[in-house]
């Protein structure tokens, strides 16, 4: 069974498809036939409108991809959501040796690989030597009865991206 209404939308887009391709096609060869002053107004005009729209469209990207990685982030230190960082360093390993090998012409020795793995223990190892001090610390603030306020690493972070982005903001105007 057929939607009521299917053939309506593609007709319509293409209408409206060809309809820009003519109006393009109609300002190119109009722009063509006058003079080389109004070429250079038009050509820098247009390039100008297009570079300030990529840039509004970029610094909102920028903040769209920017407060995502800011909720994932808070996210996973509030346990929200677990990340299993071997596997995505695993998978930036591999597109690294290719990068790599498309780049150099030679892939990375075993000395490298096993450089990469220890650093990756040992940050590991570091990672869970911290957690277990900020248990500690919390378990000895709740018997002393201690309720002072505790920046953490995500508030650090927050407060930073915040005057970042306020700077920014404020450059780009």
């Amino acid at each position: 069974m057929a939607r009521p209404g299917k053939d309506e939308p593609s007709e319509e887009a293409k209408k409206i498809v060809d309809d820009a391709k003519n109006f393009i096609e109609k300002a190119i060869s109009d722009i063509g036939k006058t003079s080389a002053t109004k070429q250079l107004i038009l050509g820098t005009a247009s390039g100008w409108i297009t570079g300030f729209i990529s840039m509004k469209v970029g610094k909102f990207a920028a903040v769209g991809l920017g407060g995502s990685v800011i909720l994932l982030h808070i996210a996973s230190q509030k346990g929200y959501i677990d990340i299993n960082w071997d596997k995505i360093n695993k998978k930036v390993d591999k597109i690294s040796d290719k990068i790599e090998k498309e780049a150099t012409g030679r892939s990375p020795d075993w000395f490298e690989k096993v450089e990469r793995f220890v650093d990756r223990k040992l940050d590991k190892a570091e990672d869970l030597i911290k957690k277990k001090e900020v248990k500690a610390k919390r378990w000895m603030h709740e018997i002393k009865g201690d309720e002072h306020y505790r920046a953490t690493e995500s508030h650090v972070f927050f407060a930073s991206f915040a005057a970042g982005m306020a700077i920014g903001l404020l450059c780009g105007k």
